[in-house]
């Protein structure tokens, strides 16, 4: 089991900053990968950015630009830089981690998905 914590969130103004972070628990951070993702009432959660253990990064088209994902793998913390903020980055921000074991013999795959609780970002214009 691995929680995530994330914080940092609350109210910028237009063109404000923010930087969410998201500690997990747990001795295997360096072998998750990380992301954030965004939901606002009424529609699907979607990526906003995403980092692999191995580092290589993908980031939204919307958010491109402004907004920049990181990781400190000895403090097991993933961020989000977020700047130029727009009234439509408002929504819950939730940090997911993912990875795959194999167990047993013959060998098993086994995918990990965990979900953090989620912190508010509000934009007021």
């Amino acid at each position: 089991q691995v929680q995530l914590v994330e914080s940092g969130g609350g109210t910028a103004q237009l063109g404000g900053s923010l930087r969410l972070s998201c500690e997990a628990s747990g001795s295997s951070f360096s072998t998750y990968n990380m992301g954030w993702y965004r939901q606002v009432p009424g529609k699907e959660r979607e990526m906003v950015a995403t980092i692999s253990s191995s580092g290589n990064i993908i980031t939204a088209d919307s958010v491109k630009g402004r907004f920049s994902i990181s990781r400190d793998n000895a403090k097991n913390t993933v961020y989000l830089q977020m700047s130029g903020l727009r009234p439509e980055d408002t929504g819950v921000y939730y940090c997911n981690a993912q990875w795959t074991d194999w167990k047993d013999a013959p060998p098993r795959r086994f995918d990990y998905d965990y979900w953090g609780q989620g912190t508010q970002v509000t934009v007021s214009s």
